[in-house]
C-alpha cells in the first residue's frame, strides 16, 4: 500500500472520529432551544465531552508508548459516535453528560495511537501530518451540517443517525490495521527497541504544552458560542449560526494544510509564532465587528488558529523522542481537550454579563500562545528510528 493511501485512510478515519468532537458544539443551539438550558448548563456540555477527554489522553498516550494496542482505533471510533447518538434519547440532563463523557473518553482512546501511526507512515514529515489533521479538521467542519440535517428539522430523537460516521470510521480500520501488520515495528519498551538518539527536552515541552492550552480556550471558548453568537448579532438567523460553525471548523481545514505547506519552507516555531500574531487581530474582529462581516474574521480565526496546530504535534513529539504517544496525547488530545473546562466559566460570565463581554478574555489567548513561542527552539529533525 503506498504511503499517500495510507495517510489518506488515517486522514479519512480521523474525520470520522472528530466530526464527534464538531457535534458537541453543534448541538449545543438545540439543547439550548428544545430543553431550554441556560449558557452555563449548556456549556457543561462541553465540559462532560472534555473532563474525562483530558485526563484519559495523556494515559492512552502512554500505555501505546509500550504496547501495541491497533485495536484502539475501532473500538475508540464506534465509541466516540455511539455516545453522541445517545444524547438525544433521554431527557436527563446527567445522561445527557454521561453520554457526551463516554464519546470523549472513544476520542481521548483514538488520537494517541492514530498520531504515532501517522508519524509512522509519515516518516516524521510535517506535511503528512498535515494531511493527518487535515481529516479531522474536515469532521469538526462537517459536524454542524451533519448535525442540521439530522435534526435541524426535527428534534433530538433523530441523533441516533449521528453515528453512521462511526460505523464508516470503524469499517476503514480494517486496511489500516492489515497495514499495522505488515509494517510491525519494534515497541518502545520491548527488548527489540532500539533507543532513541536524541534527548527529551522537557523544558521546551511544557512551554509548548501551555501554547497549545491557550491556543484550545480561544478555540473551544468560540465554538462553544459562536453559534449562538452569530445568531445574536444577525437577527436570530439560525442559519448564520451554523454558517458561523461551519466556517470555525472549514478554516482549520485551510489552516492544516497551510502549516504542513509553511512548514517546508520556514522552521515551525516561526510559522507557529506568526500565526498567532494573526490570530489575536482575527479574534478581536469576530467579536467586535458586527454583521455579516464577522464571518470573514470567524474564518481567518479558524485558519490562524489551526496552521501551527499539526506543528505542534510534530514538534512535541521531536521535543520528547523517547515518548512518541505521551507526546501525541497531550499535544493532539489533553492540551486541546482541556480548554472544555473554561467553558463553564465563560456560561457564568455570559449569564450575568453579556456573550460578547464573555467571550473578550478570548482576544488575549493566541497573544499568550505567542509570548510562549518566542521562547522556543526549532528542534532538530526526527532521525528514521525516531519517525517510527
Amino acid at each position: 500500500m503506498r504511503r499517500k493511501t495510507q495517510i489518506s485512510l488515517l486522514a479519512v478515519g480521523h474525520a470520522c472520529v472528530d466530526i464527534y468532537q464538531g457535534c458537541v458544539a453543534a448541538l449545543i443551539p438545540f439543547f439550548v432551544a428544545e430543553r431550554d438550558y441556560g449558557y452555563a448548563v449548556a456549556s457543561g456540555i462541553v465540559l462532560a465531552a472534555s473532563l474525562l477527554s483530558s485526563v484519559a489522553q495523556p494515559v492512552f498516550g502512554a500505555l501505546t508508548d509500550r504496547w501495541a494496542m491497533p485495536w484502539l482505533l475501532p473500538v475508540s471510533t464506534l465509541l466516540s459516535g455511539v455516545g453522541i447518538a445517545l444524547t438525544g434519547l433521554t431527557g436527563s440532563y446527567g445522561l445527557t453528560l454521561v453520554f457526551v463523557a463516554v464519546s470523549g473518553i472513544g476520542i481521548a482512546a483514538y488520537h494517541p495511537e492514530s498520531a504515532r501511526v501517522a508519524r509512522l507512515v509519515g516518516r516524521g514529515s510535517h506535511s503528512a501530518m498535515s494531511w493527518f489533521s487535515l481529516g479531522g479538521n474536515i469532521g469538526f467542519a462537517l459536524a454542524p451540517v451533519m448535525v442540521a440535517v439530522a435534526i435541524g428539522h426535527g428534534s433530538l430523537r433523530w441523533t441516533p443517525v449521528l453515528v453512521l460516521p462511526a460505523l464508516a470510521g470503524a469499517a476503514l480500520c480494517v486496511p489500516v490495521l492489515r497495514m499495522l501488520r505488515i509494517l510491525g515495528r519494534p515497541r518502545a519498551g520491548s527488548s527489540k527497541a532500539p533507543p532513541a538518539t536524541s534527548s527529551d527536552d522537557l523544558t521546551s515541552f511544557v512551554k509548548l504544552s501551555l501554547a497549545v492550552v491557550f491556543r484550545s480556550v480561544v478555540f473551544t471558548g468560540l465554538s462553544t458560542f459562536i453559534s449562538l453568537y452569530a445568531r445574536q448579532r444577525m437577527e436570530g438567523s439560525a442559519t448564520a449560526g451554523t454558517m458561523a460553525l461551519f466556517l470555525l471548523f472549514l478554516g482549520g481545514a485551510v489552516g492544516s494544510v497551510l502549516g504542513g505547506y509553511l512548514a517546508n519552507r520556514h522552521d515551525r516555531v516561526h510559522v507557529s509564532r506568526w500565526s498567532y500574531l494573526v490570530s489575536v487581530l482575527a479574534v478581536a474582529g469576530v467579536i467586535h465587528t458586527p454583521g455579516p462581516a464577522m464571518l470573514l474574521f470567524v474564518a481567518l480565526t479558524s485558519a490562524g488558529l489551526y496552521v501551527p496546530f499539526s506543528l505542534q504535534v510534530t514538534l512535541g513529539q521531536d521535543y520528547l523522542p523517547s515518548r512518541i504517544g505521551t507526546a501525541s496525547g497531550v499535544t493532539l488530545g489533553l492540551t486541546v481537550s482541556i480548554g472544555g473546562l473554561t467553558s463553564p466559566l465563560l456560561g457564568h460570565l455570559a449569564d450575568s454579563t453579556s456573550l460578547r463581554t464573555a467571550l473578550t478574555p478570548l482576544i488575549a489567548m493566541p497573544a499568550l500562545s505567542w509570548l510562549l513561542f518566542r521562547t522556543l527552539p526549532e528542534p532538530p529533525p526526527p532521525t528514521p528510528y525516531e519517525a517510527a
